[in-house]
């Protein structure tokens, strides 16, 4: 039979349950927590929410977990675990550690005795006496302490879920790809509707925009660090790959456009969507937020303009939003959300929000100010 793992996705403060819904459509059980998503899978469900997961950081096996209050605690119970069903004896393991409310408290210590138990039990698993080599394949684990409750976990990702590998440049400021992509979810937009980016940057709202409309899997051209692990199926990787590219549909019409008032943004973002391999669904122009103007009927907009951190100076942020507000508000059928730091942004746009949901963009509080259209006959 094959072997299910306990797993978790971990998730920016705010997308947990954003990352709940998309294992609800690839028929995940789930569960959601602070920071994570638990749920179970095979070696092939690893992988296929590597490749999948839009929203999510990483995709983490739960090793093992257990309560410790003392470090003897800790030692007999990392070395319980069948750390040879996911570690050869030459294996590179590095331990990484957290610890929260918890009688252990000393992080160097906490990564040191786990380090020193998994030693222990792969020595005596793979008869060694000797020092091991760790030239092996990498792989990063973590210990978790919270209220002395330990979980342990094998990271199967490698870098970040975020790294979609299409960004070659990035330009200031950018949103993270897994960001940009929630920030789309969040809306109501179907692939049928217009979509409009007005502040565009290096191009990732629209590009994860596109991504969605023609559902292709974000982590599609990717490398993933559980394919370099001799307890993997090889052969898993084509397979999942081989089917992720099937659902794909490169034959709908999308209309998404994204408008940049620096030029070279504009360049950036252009060559950015040309390695996405997406350069024919999104029109690319250099225009300022102010002066666009529209025909269309029950679009969308998603914005995350420069926040006055970025601009060094509030005022020219919140001169932006009163010109935003003064366009937006001509277009009573288009639903617009709009990103920002700025807690009184609805001042200055000049309108209250239908509704606003509190993110974090990186450690940044950011709200996601939402105007819901009124949908034109």
């Amino acid at each position: 039979m094959e072997k299910t793992y306990h797993l978790m996705a971990t998730a920016a403060a705010g997308l947990e349950a954003l990352v709940g819904k998309e294992l609800e459509r690839l028929n995940y059980e789930h569960q959601v927590e602070n920071y994570r998503v638990r749920f179970d899978g095979t070696a092939r469900d690893i992988l296929n929410t590597n490749v999948w997961l839009r929203t999510a950081d990483r995709i983490k096996i739960i090793v093992g977990e257990f309560e410790a209050t003392t470090f003897d605690d800790l030692f007999e119970g990392v070395k319980a675990l069948p750390w040879e069903e996911y570690l050869n004896y030459d294996s590179e393991f590095p331990v990484a550690g957290r610890s929260k409310k918890s009688e252990l408290f000393s992080v160097p210590d906490v990564q040191a005795i786990t380090k020193k138990a998994i030693v222990s039990r792969l020595q005596d698993a793979y008869h060694i006496h000797t020092r091991l080599p760790e030239n092996g394949y990498f792989a990063q684990l973590e210990v978790m302490l919270e209220k002395d409750h330990v979980i342990i976990t094998l990271d199967t990702t490698g870098p970040s879920l975020f790294k979609r590998g299409y960004r070659v440049n990035k330009g200031g400021a950018p949103l993270k790809e897994n960001f940009a992509a929630a920030l789309v979810l969040l809306t109501n937009w179907h692939p049928d509707r217009p979509f409009v980016d007005p502040t565009t940057g290096s191009g990732t709202i629209a590009i994860e925009a596109a991504l969605i409309g023609r559902n292709i899997a974000p982590g599609l051209i990717r490398d993933f660090d559980v394919e370099q692990m001799d307890w993997f199926d090889k052969s898993l990787s084509e397979t999942v790959r081989d089917e992720a590219e099937a659902q794909a549909d490169y034959d709908r019409e999308l209309d998404i456009e994204a408008f940049d008032n620096d030029e070279t943004m504009i360049e950036i973002a252009i060559e950015n969507a040309k390695h996405a391999g997406l350069s024919k669904d999104i029109v690319f122009t250099h225009l300022a937020a102010k002066d666009w103007q529209t025909e269309k009927v029950n679009g969308v907009l998603v914005s995350n303009p420069p926040y006055g951190e970025r601009l060094g100076e509030l005022e020219a942020a919140q001169e932006l939003y009163v010109e935003m507000g003064n366009v937006y508000r001509q277009l009573p059928s288009w639903s617009k959300y709009i990103l920002t730091s700025d807690l009184e942004f609805e001042t200055s746009y000049g309108e209250k929000a239908t509704k606003r949901r509190k993110l974090y963009n990186g450690a940044m509080r950011v709200d996601y100010f939402q105007y819901w259209g009124k949908r034109a006959k």
